[in-house]
């Protein structure tokens, strides 16, 4: 018995080892990159969004508001009251629907550790979460042009914890931050992979989201991505190992837009601005945006 579980630990640390060599130097790069944009470029990244407001771009505004959106560091928490205030100034909905919905789907530092899915993968995160922005801009813009769509009420422009007067102390603590809230997602998720790639068959797990089995695999990755989603870090160890036992490419992309929108201290928030109705709207909009864009990758591209 004794020799069973040691002969099991080397398998499961040699697995631990592979994960911790391929995916840590993209993880470690994302904290370091999304550190330095918080700390020298998030204002400029504010205050790029709020001087849309002075241009003339009309609904073609969503294109740059969702590209701004995807380079915000910021989590939902501190996405919502920079939209707050945004409202306050008189921004448009649909420009701030773009925003907001870009922000929740990506990040500069999810997409550094998207690299660690290859740059296919990683350029397709990119271009599906910027056009989910834009559709949910658009969306605003065709069917709530002359009613509200937020409720803003309440939530106040949050406190800049990065106020170190020393630029390089300040760098340091954002980066600790970061490793201390996605560090503890990240070494779960490698654990969670080592376990898998010793104990999950890889043909059963084709067979669900293989080539085979299109359409379906692409409605369970999509379903999937509610519940096991809880970190961006934490989840792309599983998903590099998924895509490497069969999970078509399309399966993944569901995946990685259902994830980071239907997370829940995501919608705990969205529910408060959105309100029920609205809610239920954008739980739709998520959903079929992530099967029909598995469906674009596996069958058009």
């Amino acid at each position: 018995m004794i020799d069973i579980i040691k002969r099991e630990a080397i398998y499961l640390w040699y697995y631990f080892d592979i994960q911790i060599r391929q995916i840590l130097p993209y993880w470690a790069l994302g904290i370091v990159i999304g550190s330095v944009i918080s700390v020298f470029a998030k204002e400029k990244i504010n205050k790029a969004v709020a001087a849309l407001g002075s241009t003339k771009l009309g609904v073609l505004g969503i294109i740059p508001a969702s590209l701004l959106g995807i380079a915000s560091p910021l989590c939902m928490y501190g996405t919502i009251p920079i939209c707050a205030s945004l409202a306050k100034m008189k921004l448009r909905e649909d420009w701030i629907a773009a925003f907001m919905m870009s922000s929740i789907l990506l990040n500069p530092q999810l997409l550094i550790y998207s690299a660690a899915l290859g740059t296919y993968a990683c350029t397709l995160r990119f271009v599906f979460c910027t056009f989910g922005g834009i559709f949910a801009g658009l969306m605003i813009y065709l069917f709530f042009d002359k009613k509200p769509f937020f409720n803003f009420t309440g939530f106040e422009k949050s406190s800049n914890r990065d106020t170190d007067p020393n630029m390089f102390l300040r760098l340091l603590k954002n980066i600790w931050r970061n490793i201390k809230v996605t560090g503890p997602y990240f070494l779960i998720g490698i654990i969670l992979t080592a376990l898998y790639q010793r104990y999950i068959p890889q043909h059963a797990f084709a067979s669900l989201f293989g080539e085979k089995n299109h359409g379906f695999g692409i409605l369970l990755a999509a379903t999937i991505g509610v519940p096991v989603y809880v970190c961006g870090g934490g989840t792309i160890p599983l998903l590099a190992q998924w895509l490497q036992s069969g999970m078509t490419m399309g399966a993944g992309v569901s995946f990685m837009i259902t994830g980071p929108s239907t997370k829940i201290t995501n919608l705990s928030a969205l529910k408060t601005v959105l309100g029920i109705k609205h809610f239920v709207m954008y739980i739709c909009f998520v959903v079929v945006y992530s099967i029909l864009s598995g469906f674009i990758t596996d069958y058009l591209l």
